[in-house]
């Protein structure tokens, strides 16, 4: 089967930072899971650089509007193949391959009779570019929903896109296929949206300068950025190595720009006659002590604070931290030092590392380190109702439930340690049976959590399977999971802390 999974494209307007990171982290994790599977991924993210405001930074800064966005752009390809992210394109919108495929849309949208050339009033957020509608305008009090600042009324010759005409086709799109945007709350947002009408939307402005993808035989206009970034899921996998990769599976986003993809996006695709995405998801935000992030309050999680990080902990504890207690969902989630701290403890220290050394430390003790024969199954049935519920968690993006269900089962497992004291049953000869059978069963589950904290952590995963002697590349995820795999007679590794705990 084929996976292909995409993130927005970020604006290089500005470096990266803990929103950028989370949406790609969450994507990777997506990727590598569908990779475990066997499927054949698509992993997409890039940048978007043909914003008005990219031409203003860029003179402000004394450079070109394509120095600029080359030098941020720069910045996000560094950072994610510093975090380890397995991206396997990266489109920028200022590439010829694009601009060409873009170009190619919007002729073929002017040629549908769904796009008009006429003349727009209304109210303009600059810092995102976006006309609102006058009644979301009136209840943000005329001032911008992302960064505050005064809406600007603002009047412009257009090419403008029927949406009006697409109310009916949108809300029987979200009967028929409820998954095509999730979590749920989110749809029923959109929808309700629908219901109160649609107005014809402009996907062209004027412009001067160069910075742009020209409408075709238009000179005097470019595509609106917002249209022209939208067209990059389509124009990186139209061709012939790649097409069979559409339509995507997952467009992965933050919900300020749900109305974008869950509206705008379908119906421009509706429009050029191509297959809709399997499903738009639209996590939440991070806030920092229950307040926004900003610069200004000192509380924005920027690159060197995410470096900070990595060197305490380890990237794989941040990617842990992101995926377990991460906005996924509806609500926004706290960003702290305090929180973070606590977690790497509690969780990754106080359980799946303290179960991982504890079980080879005893094999190493008790066996000269090498893996006993099994006689009972006296955690397989909850392993398998576990993998059941990791599975589940996994197929539907919901992270949160997938790793709960996994350490439930790392909790059990250390339940188990205590309940059965191998270090008592060692005393007696006449326990060698039932040693030899509790030492396999934790084996086994370490062997087991190694596979599905691979998506999650893969370095510490790899490790862990070092560290048990099967340190051999993961097979099938089907084949994996399965109870009893591990072979007895294998020889564990040499044992060292996954994660030494912090004060």
């Amino acid at each position: 089967m084929k996976f292909y999974v995409t993130t927005p494209i970020y604006y290089v307007n500005d470096r990266p930072h803990i929103g950028h990171v989370y949406t790609t982290t969450m994507a990777d994790i997506a990727a590598r899971f569908h990779r475990l599977c066997g499927d054949e991924v698509f992993f997409l993210t890039g940048t978007d650089e043909h914003a008005a405001k990219v031409v203003d930074s860029a003179a402000e800064h004394g450079m070109t509007p394509q120095q600029w966005a080359d030098q941020n752009a720069q910045a996000f390809q560094e950072t994610f193949a510093k975090l380890g992210i397995t991206n396997d394109d990266f489109i920028r919108t200022s590439q010829p391959r694009h601009k060409e495929k873009a170009q190619q849309y919007m002729a073929e949208l002017l040629k549908t009779g769904d796009v008009y050339l006429g003349e727009y009033e209304g109210w303009y957020d600059a810092g995102q570019e976006e006309y609102l509608p006058e009644n979301k305008a009136k209840e943000y009090e005329f001032k911008s929903p992302i960064n505050g600042k005064p809406l600007v009324r603002k009047r412009e010759k257009n090419y403008f896109f029927r949406l009006s005409q697409y109310s009916d086709a949108l809300l029987k799109l979200l009967e028929d296929r409820p998954e095509f945007v999730q979590p749920d709350v989110r749809r029923k947002e959109v929808a309700n949206r629908i219901r109160e009408g649609l107005n014809d939307i402009p996907i062209s402005r004027t412009s001067e300068h160069n910075w742009g993808i020209r409408v075709p035989g238009d000179e005097a206009h470019v595509i609106y950025v917002w249209i022209d970034a939208l067209f990059n899921y389509l124009s990186a996998v139209d061709n012939p190595e790649r097409r069979h990769f559409w339509p995507a599976d997952v467009h992965l986003i933050a919900k300020d720009i749900l109305w974008f993809h869950a509206v705008i996006w379908p119906t421009m695709l509706m429009a050029l006659k191509r297959e809709l995405p399997r499903q738009v998801y639209a996590h939440s935000f991070w806030i920092s002590e229950g307040q926004k992030m900003s610069k200004s309050l000192g509380n924005f999680v920027d690159l060197e604070k995410i470096d900070r990080y990595v060197a305490d902990f380890g990237l794989d504890a941040l990617r842990y931290f992101l995926a377990r207690h991460g906005p996924l969902g509806i609500n926004d989630s706290d960003f702290s030092d305090a929180r973070f701290n606590d977690v790497y403890n509690a969780e990754l220290a106080d359980k799946m590392g303290n179960l991982v050394n504890r079980t080879l430390t005893m094999i190493q003790r008790y066996r000269n380190g090498v893996v006993p024969q099994p006689n009972d199954e006296a955690l397989r049935a909850v392993a398998e109702k576990m993998v059941s519920a990791y599975r589940e968690g996994m197929g539907c993006l919901d992270f949160v439930g997938a790793l709960e269900a996994l350490w439930d089962f790392v909790v059990r497992s250390n339940q188990y340690v205590e309940e059965t004291a191998p270090w008592k049953l060692a005393k007696d000869p006449a326990n060698t049976r039932q040693l030899d059978g509790v030492l396999y069963n934790l084996a086994e589950s370490t062997r087991l959590i190694s596979v599905l904290v691979t998506p999650f952590m893969p370095t510490i995963a790899q490790q862990v399977r070092t560290q048990l002697g099967v340190a051999d590349k993961l097979q099938v995820f089907t084949d994996e999971i399965a109870w009893g795999r591990l072979a007895p007679g294998t020889k564990v590794g040499q044992i060292a802390p996954l994660f030494p705990k912090r004060t």
